[in-house]
Protein backbone atom coordinates (compact mmCIF):
# COMPACT_ATOMS: atom_id res chain seq x y z
CA UNK A 1 0.00 0.00 0.00
CA UNK A 2 2.53 2.35 1.19
CA UNK A 3 4.20 2.33 -2.66
CA UNK A 4 0.95 4.70 -3.48
CA UNK A 5 3.64 5.98 -1.79
CA UNK A 6 2.29 4.11 -2.78
CA UNK A 7 1.27 3.82 -1.30
CA UNK A 8 4.30 4.51 -0.28
CA UNK A 9 3.54 3.35 -1.87
CA UNK A 10 6.38 3.56 -2.62
CA UNK A 11 8.85 6.72 -5.18
CA UNK A 12 7.13 7.33 -8.77
CA UNK A 13 9.54 8.63 -10.59
CA UNK A 14 13.05 7.05 -12.31
CA UNK A 15 16.00 7.64 -14.65
CA UNK A 16 17.73 10.04 -12.09
CA UNK A 17 20.53 11.19 -14.68
CA UNK A 18 21.60 14.89 -14.99
CA UNK A 19 21.15 16.47 -18.04
CA UNK A 20 23.02 16.12 -21.15
CA UNK A 21 25.37 19.15 -21.90
CA UNK A 22 24.62 20.91 -24.79
CA UNK A 23 27.67 21.67 -27.31
CA UNK A 24 28.92 25.00 -27.74
CA UNK A 25 28.48 25.14 -31.22
CA UNK A 26 25.11 22.58 -31.73
CA UNK A 27 22.31 23.98 -33.78
CA UNK A 28 19.41 23.55 -31.75
CA UNK A 29 15.98 23.81 -33.65
CA UNK A 30 13.16 25.32 -31.38
CA UNK A 31 10.32 24.95 -33.87
CA UNK A 32 8.72 21.59 -32.71
CA UNK A 33 10.45 21.46 -29.25
CA UNK A 34 6.58 22.09 -27.70
CA UNK A 35 5.55 18.43 -29.42
CA UNK A 36 8.23 16.38 -27.93
CA UNK A 37 9.13 15.08 -24.27
CA UNK A 38 12.92 15.46 -23.02
CA UNK A 39 15.23 12.45 -23.69
CA UNK A 40 16.19 10.12 -20.82
CA UNK A 41 18.79 11.71 -20.17
CA UNK A 42 17.15 15.15 -19.94
CA UNK A 43 14.12 13.77 -17.99
CA UNK A 44 15.12 14.25 -14.82
CA UNK A 45 14.58 18.26 -13.25
CA UNK A 46 12.76 19.31 -16.77
CA UNK A 47 9.68 20.99 -16.32
CA UNK A 48 7.84 17.63 -18.15
CA UNK A 49 9.93 15.31 -15.33
CA UNK A 50 8.79 17.45 -12.38
CA UNK A 51 5.48 17.60 -13.76
CA UNK A 52 4.97 13.96 -14.18
CA UNK A 53 6.49 13.40 -11.08
CA UNK A 54 4.16 15.50 -9.14
CA UNK A 55 1.04 13.91 -11.10
CA UNK A 56 1.95 10.58 -9.80
CA UNK A 57 2.69 11.54 -6.58
CA UNK A 58 -0.73 13.35 -5.88
CA UNK A 59 -2.57 10.86 -7.67
CA UNK A 60 -1.14 8.13 -4.61
CA UNK A 61 -1.84 10.75 -2.36
CA UNK A 62 -5.05 10.89 -3.00
CA UNK A 63 -5.62 6.99 -2.98
CA UNK A 64 -4.20 7.46 0.67
CA UNK A 65 -6.11 9.83 1.93
CA UNK A 66 -9.19 7.71 0.67
CA UNK A 67 -7.20 4.94 3.00
CA UNK A 68 -6.77 6.96 5.64
CA UNK A 69 -10.01 8.52 5.85
CA UNK A 70 -12.14 4.99 5.66
CA UNK A 71 -9.60 3.55 8.24
CA UNK A 72 -10.00 5.99 10.64
CA UNK A 73 -13.65 5.60 10.06
CA UNK A 74 -13.53 2.21 11.08
CA UNK A 75 -11.67 2.99 13.97
CA UNK A 76 -14.27 5.17 15.48
CA UNK A 77 -17.80 3.80 14.23
CA UNK A 78 -16.91 0.07 13.04
CA UNK A 79 -20.56 -0.88 12.58
CA UNK A 80 -21.93 2.59 10.59
CA UNK A 81 -21.28 2.67 6.85
CA UNK A 82 -19.67 -0.75 6.71
CA UNK A 83 -19.18 -0.93 3.19
CA UNK A 84 -16.33 2.18 3.72
CA UNK A 85 -14.20 -1.15 4.60
CA UNK A 86 -14.17 -1.49 0.92
CA UNK A 87 -12.27 1.15 0.15
CA UNK A 88 -8.94 0.32 1.16
CA UNK A 89 -9.00 -2.84 -0.59
CA UNK A 90 -10.07 -0.87 -3.86
CA UNK A 91 -8.07 1.87 -3.92
CA UNK A 92 -4.87 -0.13 -3.61
CA UNK A 93 -6.05 -2.01 -6.36
CA UNK A 94 -5.70 0.97 -8.38
CA UNK A 95 -2.40 2.11 -7.35
CA UNK A 96 -1.15 -1.32 -8.31
CA UNK A 97 -2.87 -0.59 -11.72
CA UNK A 98 -1.65 2.78 -11.41
CA UNK A 99 1.92 1.77 -11.01
CA UNK A 100 2.24 -1.14 -13.53
CA UNK A 101 1.21 1.45 -16.26
CA UNK A 102 1.75 5.22 -15.65
CA UNK A 103 5.14 5.08 -12.72
CA UNK A 104 7.73 5.50 -15.23
CA UNK A 105 7.44 7.75 -18.60
CA UNK A 106 9.98 5.21 -20.54
CA UNK A 107 8.56 1.75 -18.93
CA UNK A 108 6.36 -0.91 -20.24
CA UNK A 109 3.61 -0.35 -21.33
CA UNK A 110 3.50 3.25 -21.87
CA UNK A 111 7.44 3.61 -22.74
CA UNK A 112 10.34 2.65 -24.97
CA UNK A 113 11.32 -0.04 -22.41
CA UNK A 114 10.53 -3.70 -22.99
CA UNK A 115 8.52 -5.86 -20.71
CA UNK A 116 11.64 -7.73 -19.52
CA UNK A 117 13.46 -4.87 -19.23
CA UNK A 118 11.03 -2.93 -17.07
CA UNK A 119 10.38 -5.71 -14.44
CA UNK A 120 13.94 -7.83 -14.31
CA UNK A 121 16.55 -5.64 -15.99
CA UNK A 122 16.20 -1.86 -15.93
CA UNK A 123 17.31 0.33 -13.30
CA UNK A 124 16.71 -0.19 -9.82
CA UNK A 125 13.64 2.27 -9.43
CA UNK A 126 11.26 1.60 -11.98
CA UNK A 127 12.01 -2.36 -11.65
CA UNK A 128 11.19 -1.45 -7.84
CA UNK A 129 8.04 0.51 -9.07
CA UNK A 130 6.50 -2.23 -10.81
CA UNK A 131 6.96 -5.24 -8.58
CA UNK A 132 5.64 -2.82 -5.58
CA UNK A 133 2.49 -2.84 -8.72
CA UNK A 134 2.45 -6.28 -8.47
CA UNK A 135 2.67 -6.39 -4.63
CA UNK A 136 -0.04 -3.77 -4.30
CA UNK A 137 -2.40 -5.67 -6.18
CA UNK A 138 -1.90 -9.01 -4.02
CA UNK A 139 -2.29 -7.52 -1.34
CA UNK A 140 -5.21 -6.01 -2.47
CA UNK A 141 -6.67 -9.81 -3.30
CA UNK A 142 -5.98 -10.25 0.29
CA UNK A 143 -7.60 -7.50 1.79
CA UNK A 144 -11.00 -7.90 -0.51
CA UNK A 145 -11.49 -11.52 0.23
CA UNK A 146 -10.69 -10.80 4.19
CA UNK A 147 -12.99 -7.93 4.25
CA UNK A 148 -15.84 -9.91 2.68
CA UNK A 149 -15.17 -12.68 5.43
CA UNK A 150 -14.12 -15.75 3.56
CA UNK A 151 -10.33 -15.68 5.49
CA UNK A 152 -9.07 -14.69 9.19
CA UNK A 153 -5.85 -16.63 9.57
CA UNK A 154 -2.96 -14.48 10.94
CA UNK A 155 -1.18 -14.35 7.95
CA UNK A 156 -3.83 -12.61 6.08
CA UNK A 157 -4.32 -10.24 8.66
CA UNK A 158 -0.30 -9.60 9.02
CA UNK A 159 -0.26 -9.38 5.40
CA UNK A 160 -1.69 -5.66 5.01
CA UNK A 161 0.87 -4.29 7.77
CA UNK A 162 3.78 -5.91 6.90
CA UNK A 163 3.39 -4.46 3.13
CA UNK A 164 3.30 -1.29 4.91
CA UNK A 165 6.55 -1.34 6.86
CA UNK A 166 8.02 -3.10 3.83
CA UNK A 167 7.51 -0.02 2.07
CA UNK A 168 8.53 2.34 4.66
CA UNK A 169 12.21 0.07 4.49
CA UNK A 170 11.98 0.62 0.75
CA UNK A 171 12.07 4.15 0.83
CA UNK A 172 15.43 4.21 2.83
CA UNK A 173 16.61 2.33 0.48
CA UNK A 174 15.40 4.73 -2.63
CA UNK A 175 18.44 6.43 -4.52
CA UNK A 176 18.01 9.71 -6.10
CA UNK A 177 20.71 10.09 -8.06
CA UNK A 178 21.46 14.41 -9.40
CA UNK A 179 18.31 14.85 -9.21
CA UNK A 180 18.66 18.41 -8.89
CA UNK A 181 16.09 18.61 -5.79
CA UNK A 182 17.82 15.42 -4.69
CA UNK A 183 18.09 16.34 -0.99
CA UNK A 184 14.90 17.51 -0.46
CA UNK A 185 13.26 14.73 -2.00
CA UNK A 186 15.35 12.34 0.55
CA UNK A 187 13.66 14.22 3.14
CA UNK A 188 10.79 14.17 2.24
CA UNK A 189 10.67 10.54 1.58
CA UNK A 190 12.63 9.82 4.90
CA UNK A 191 9.58 11.39 6.89
CA UNK A 192 7.29 9.61 4.90
CA UNK A 193 9.39 6.38 5.96
CA UNK A 194 9.15 6.89 9.84
CA UNK A 195 5.16 7.14 9.39
CA UNK A 196 4.76 4.42 7.11
CA UNK A 197 7.29 2.33 9.60
CA UNK A 198 4.99 3.35 12.55
CA UNK A 199 2.10 2.82 10.78
CA UNK A 200 2.89 -0.58 9.70
CA UNK A 201 3.88 -1.00 13.61
CA UNK A 202 0.71 0.20 14.87
CA UNK A 203 -1.63 -1.58 12.69
CA UNK A 204 0.28 -4.71 14.10
CA UNK A 205 -0.35 -3.37 17.67
CA UNK A 206 -3.96 -3.20 16.92
CA UNK A 207 -5.06 -6.54 16.93
CA UNK A 208 -5.88 -7.14 13.46
CA UNK A 209 -9.44 -6.84 14.09
CA UNK A 210 -10.65 -4.85 11.06
CA UNK A 211 -12.65 -7.92 9.73
CA UNK A 212 -15.25 -7.94 12.64
CA UNK A 213 -16.79 -4.79 12.25
CA UNK A 214 -18.76 -4.70 15.41
CA UNK A 215 -15.01 -5.60 17.59
CA UNK A 216 -14.21 -2.19 19.92
CA UNK A 217 -11.09 -0.91 18.34
CA UNK A 218 -8.40 -0.38 19.54
CA UNK A 219 -5.86 3.41 19.80
CA UNK A 220 -3.58 1.93 17.60
CA UNK A 221 -6.56 1.77 14.87
CA UNK A 222 -6.97 5.00 15.29
CA UNK A 223 -3.35 5.62 14.91
CA UNK A 224 -2.65 3.81 12.04
CA UNK A 225 -5.66 5.51 9.96
CA UNK A 226 -4.22 9.20 10.70
CA UNK A 227 -0.37 8.05 10.02
CA UNK A 228 -2.19 6.65 6.56
CA UNK A 229 -3.95 9.88 6.46
CA UNK A 230 -1.45 12.03 6.70
CA UNK A 231 1.17 10.25 3.99
CA UNK A 232 -1.78 10.68 1.55
CA UNK A 233 -1.53 14.67 2.38
CA UNK A 234 2.38 14.76 2.39
CA UNK A 235 2.09 12.82 -1.33
CA UNK A 236 -0.98 15.73 -1.91
CA UNK A 237 0.99 18.73 -1.67
CA UNK A 238 4.34 16.84 -3.14
CA UNK A 239 5.95 19.50 -5.24
CA UNK A 240 9.69 18.99 -6.60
Amino acid sequence: MLMLIMLAAPPLYSQHSQPEPVPPDATVDHRHDHHHLPSAGQWEGSAAGKAYSDFNHHVAGTLMIVIGISEIHAAMSPAVLTWTRFLLPAAMTAAGFFLLIWSDHDGWPIGSRGLVETFLTGDFETVQHKWFGILSLGIAVIEWIRRVGLVRSTWARAALPAFAIAGGLSLFLHSHGDHPSAHQIAIHHAMMAIMALTAGSSKLMSGFTLSRPEAVRSPWEFAWGILVLLIGIQLLIYSE
